[in-house]
């Protein structure tokens, strides 16, 4: 096994995980990606998106993909793990743990200050696993997502609509 930045050519296999992982979570509708635009998003003029695959007997079976956040209390960059997953069969292998070990390593070496992601609450197995890892869970924190309509709705409201008071102090403004 070994991990290793993706290249071009990676490209399909990894969006080939990525609808695996989809449907492991039980959400197969929901990937849009296609080949073209992983590919532009990783190695387009400006990339935003990064990523390691992990490769067994030279095919690949496992993928992290990431990209940068900024702590505003930190002062420094951070990763947000996007997506992390190894087929079935290579799971419990340690590959899970160096894609994510990899990951912390950039951290570090990058002097970022944090390496964060999100698991859904019912999966416990990876819950476990980042657990042992030494991660811990975000408790107090919510996740919020506009996404399709509500997105496209809320961005042609908010320049008709007043400021109410209630934005004014979820803006931080002294009211």
């Amino acid at each position: 096994m070994s991990v290793r930045p993706i290249r071009a050519d990676d490209v399909p296999a990894v969006v080939g995980l990525v609808r695996e992982l989809a449907e492991y979570e039980e959400a197969p509708d929901e990937v849009r990606m296609t080949e073209d635009q992983l590919h532009g998003a990783l190695f387009g003029d400006s990339p935003a998106v990064f990523g390691h695959v992990a490769e067994v007997d030279g095919r690949v079976v496992g993928t992290a993909l990431w990209f940068l956040t900024f702590s505003t209390w930190r002062g420094t960059h951070g990763v947000h793990l996007e997506d992390l997953y190894a087929q079935p069969q290579h799971r419990g292998s340690g590959l899970g743990r160096e894609l994510l070990r990899t990951l912390a390593d950039v951290c570090v070496q990058r002097g970022y200050s944090r390496l964060e992601w999100s698991v859904l609450d019912w999966n416990t197995p990876s819950i476990e696993f980042y657990e042992a890892a030494g991660a811990v869970p975000m408790d107090e924190w919510t996740v919020f997502r506009l996404t399709d309509d509500a997105l496209t709705t809320f961005a042609a409201a908010t320049r008709e609509l007043p400021l109410s008071r209630t934005d004014a102090g979820s803006a931080g403004s002294p009211g």
